[in-house]
């Protein structure tokens, strides 16, 4: 791995702690709730007798459960993305053998 490499990778890896802990330190006394259940509340604000028309066909049995679910699917999108960027990685190292 060439200096210029590791240096590319020590920046990014700096720019996604800064992504990660800059909002953490300026955000004070707040709760990272999710979207669906601001969305629900802004109904509400808006019309106190709606009544959703789908319910979920399948409901977790507790938050646990549903952070699980969470993780589970992020975890299956980080494995993905990493075959993604190795397959390219691999292509472009073995294209570079075969020019030689």
């Amino acid at each position: 791995m060439s200096k210029k490499q590791v240096v590319t990778i020590l920046i990014l890896v700096l720019l996604c702690a800064a992504i990660l802990i800059f909002p953490l330190m300026t955000i004070r006394d707040s709760e990272f709730g999710g979207a669906d259940g601001q969305a629900e509340e802004v109904i509400a604000q808006i019309d106190p007798d709606y009544t959703p028309w789908a319910e979920n066909i399948l409901e977790p049995p507790g938050g646990e459960t549903e952070s699980l679910l969470f993780c589970l699917q992020t975890a299956l999108g980080a494995i993905v993305i990493g075959f993604g960027f190795g397959y390219l990685v691999a292509r472009k190292k073995y294209r570079a053998e075969e020019a030689v």
